[in-house]
């Protein structure tokens, strides 16, 4: 049905009024409706903030509050050129709910003035749509990330649409590339629809963008061959471009329903083209011409700031005045700077407008998980040692349960590897969602699916982080070595959940969690490019209010620590643990209360009585193991020295109480360790994480970490623990040579470790296998296998 010339001329006074409150937001400090002539002190001593994208995004914003209006639109933005942050803040105040959260930017003179100068200001909010922006879940600091994370959004949500607006700068990256592959997981019957918008203005920083130097026909044929229904608008005259996209919407969002209506009436799942619209206008459209004689309106000029001197340059001032009287302000706020009632009234309703849209602010919408006892899952653990299980496997058994309880709002995230990491009980209730062709010889692929594989980490990452914004919860499952990919959104994610822990609106969202498994030390198969454990580095850096990391060293305990972490809210836990074969140390209430402490002595390791001659710690599933069998050799060997036998599972224990939440206080920790015994410590990682971290304890310089030395190549699993000085004979050795007058007495022991290494490399290079004595050895502690 046409639109009505009234409808366009209503959308397109919402959109100068957007306009002029974002070119205010990134000049203005006072004067906002300029009621006089615009003097030097009105302006910012310092420019910043991104104009090129503003008004597309404003645009964009004006035609889906129309759509929303119309046909009652459960909708959100999402904003991949993140730096049009005024533009989401503009949106956000003109339909009221910026004042709501913000009581002291009124809707008003003041409130615009306030509104004006906190922008890109000294203690005032980001340029990007950020944590503090209503209505975003997106940031878009970062580029390459919007689609994936619409996607995540609209999971479990079948009455969503998501808008996803893509620039074509943003369009070039890795990320955004993958993830037009995302509407090949869509489930139309349970999940809720994306709407892209490829915003072609043809211009980045300094660079006109690919998309939009490529023949257009070539542009599209890329767009059909990703799966979508291209709708195009184009041009730079307001009216004819407002016509051009009501249409688009309307057209869009038919389309969509039909799609819907299509699998939830009829059953009908066949894939179809889902609409999307490439708008193309103007870089920086509406925005000064020409400036100092040089063309900057539909160039890459037009990317920041236009008129960059405004402060010092009175021409430069005389332009902005005239850019910002050319929105007519006075038709559209009122001399007290209260939007006009013709405003108001085009603003949706309630939890309708996409800045109040709870969707936009998950943490309203999110239920806690139904989560069964993990004690229903434990394995039965008779005496330490004394059977084996694949962790991650028996975790599968618990994941399954999780799913099966939680089918609305859990689900499992990876690049191709649930079964790979032993996940695959999971499929006994749920299997993996694919809307392609799903051919016979397929396993566990299904339309209806609740895992969620795709050969990109970036693409996970984003799903799941849509997924947890908007209220729900889930598990990143990937090989350590290769979650560095996602290194950045890590970061981002990080950086959203320290902000909003300082924003009361904000409601708490559910954990982004981590198991990260194949891990460096089994993955000896694999080879060097597959072993790196520096993500838990990676990890510490951030703000301790926000990252847990956990290293199970057996199955009972990493379910321990699954339960707590799927329970817990608004921080990132990484947990690493193995899936091959490992020892079983804990029955279920000993892991309950291990993983409970974050770190224990184990006394049926341990040797001699409260006044240890050395502390043997370890953190990680072989450290542990190479410690436990350390111990069994000092046990036999040196049965007179003292040993006391430290598990940690919670690695930010080891801080200070002062330094992070989970910290152990002074006296806490030289009880465990001592204050002046040597510690012999054997961990998954880096060793010189282990002494940052304990940096400031008293006991620190007694402290000898074994580690990840950045030696590997495809070799047997105990090759790889020796080449970098972690085995079980390089820790006795280490013993020997830090207890205080053991190195003269143990000399016989000491040879006899550096003799049984040789043995055991020399072995590995004869027959492709580990020591017998090793890959069959058990933990005894009155017969411990001799070397």
């Amino acid at each position: 049905m046409p639109h009505s010339r009234e409808q366009l001329l209503d959308i397109d006074a919402w959109w100068r009024a957007t306009n002029y409150l974002s070119v205010g937001q990134i000049y203005l400090m006072d004067n906002p409706l300029v009621q006089r002539k615009l003097e030097a002190e009105d302006i910012k001593p310092r420019l910043l903030g991104h104009w090129g994208t503003t008004p597309g995004l404003n645009l964009i914003w004006a035609h889906l509050n129309r759509l929303i209006r119309e046909r009652d639109v459960d909708a959100i933005v999402l904003a991949g050129p993140g730096h049009g942050g005024p533009a989401a803040v503009a949106n956000a105040w003109l339909e009221g709910t910026y004042t709501e959260v913000y009581h002291r930017v009124g809707q008003d003179l003041e409130g615009m003035r306030r509104l004006f100068r906190q922008f890109s200001f000294p203690g005032g909010i980001p340029s990007h749509v950020a944590p503090e922006t209503p209505g975003s879940i997106h940031e878009g600091g970062e580029l390459g990330y919007v689609l994936s994370h619409a996607y995540g959004a609209v999971l479990d949500n079948p009455d969503l649409v998501a808008v996803a607006v893509v620039g074509d700068g943003e369009f070039e990256t890795g990320p955004l590339a993958t993830s037009w592959h995302c509407n090949k997981f869509v489930d139309p019957v349970n999940d809720g629809a994306v709407l892209p918008v490829l915003h072609l203005n043809g211009y980045k920083i300094a660079n006109p963008t690919v998309p939009a130097r490529i023949p257009r026909e070539e542009l599209e044929a890329l767009l059909v061959g990703y799966g979508h229904e291209v709708f195009t608008v184009e041009g730079d005259d307001p009216l004819d471009v407002h016509r051009q996209m009501a249409e688009a919407m309307d057209a869009a969002h038919d389309r969509i329903a039909e799609i819907q209506r299509a699998a939830r009436e009829d059953g009908d799942l066949v894939r179809r083209p889902w609409p999307m619209i490439l708008l193309v206008t103007p870089k920086g459209w509406t925005g000064p011409a020409v400036v100092d004689g040089k063309q900057v309106e539909g160039t890459w000029r037009a990317h920041q700031v236009p008129l960059a001197g405004t402060r010092d340059n009175v021409e430069h001032r005389a332009q902005l005045e005239e850019w910002l009287k050319s929105y007519r302000p006075e038709e559209l706020f009122e001399e007290d700077g209260r939007p006009v009632e013709r405003l108001q009234a085009l603003a949706p309703d309630g939890d309708r407008r996409t800045s109040a849209n709870p969707h936009a602010n998950g943490g309203l919408l999110r239920r806690p998980l139904e989560l069964p006892p993990f004690a229903s899952a434990a394995v039965e653990v008779k005496a330490p040692g004394a059977s084996m299980h694949e962790p991650t496997r028996v975790l599968g058994h618990y994941l399954r349960e999780v799913m099966r309880h939680n089918a609305d709002r859990f689900r499992i995230f990876g690049p191709d590897e649930t079964a790979s990491n032993r996940l695959d009980a999971v499929y006994e209730v749920t299997d993996k969602v694919f809307a392609g062709e799903i051919l016979d010889s397929d396993e566990h692929l299904a339309p209806h699916g609740r895992v969620m594989e795709m050969l990109s980490e970036h693409t996970c990452q984003g799903w799941l982080e849509g997924y947890l914004l908007t209220g729900r919860h889930g598990l990143f499952s990937c090989y350590e070595a290769f979650i560095h990919i996602v290194d950045s959104m890590f970061n981002q994610h990080a950086k959203w959940l320290k902000t909003t822990n300082e924003i009361e609106w904000r409601a708490r969202i559910a954990s982004l969690n981590y198991l990260l498994t194949s891990h460096v030390w089994r993955q000896d198969h694999n080879g060097f490019s597959h072993q790196d454990p520096g993500f838990i580095d990676h990890v510490v850096n951030k703000k301790s209010e926000v990252v847990r990391i956990y290293l199970p060293p057996d199955a009972n305990t990493l379910l321990s620590v699954a339960e707590h972490c799927l329970a817990s809210t608004q921080y990132v836990n990484v947990i690493v643990a193995g899936k091959q074969p490992s020892y079983d140390w804990l029955d279920a209430e000993q892991a309950d209360l291990h993983c409970a402490r974050g770190l224990g002595i184990w006394d049926w390791a341990s040797t001699g009585g409260d006044d240890p001659d050395v502390v043997l710690a370890c953190a990680g599933d072989v450290p542990t193991l190479e410690a436990v069998a350390a111990a069994g050799l000092l046990r036999e060997h040196l049965p007179e020295v003292s040993v006391r036998f430290v598990n940690v599972v919670d690695l930010m224990r080891l801080q200070d109480e002062r330094d992070h939440p989970h910290g152990l206080s002074g006296r806490e920790f030289d009880a465990v360790f001592t204050a002046d015994k040597p510690v012999i410590f054997a961990y998954h990682g880096y060793p010189w994480l282990i002494h940052r971290l304990t940096y400031h304890r008293t006991n620190h310089s007694n402290f000898h970490v074994r580690g990840y030395l950045e030696e590997g190549t495809t070799t047997t699993p105990f090759d790889m623990v020796m080449m970098n000085n972690l085995d079980r004979f390089h820790l006795v050795m280490d013993v020997i040579d830090r207890v205080e007058g053991l190195g003269q007495r143990a000399a016989g022991v000491r040879q006899l470790m550096m003799d049984t290494r040789r043995r055991a490399r020399a072995w590995t290079r004869e027959h492709g296998e580990d020591l017998p004595e090793v890959s069959g050895w058990q933990w005894s502690p009155t017969s411990p296998t001799s070397p």
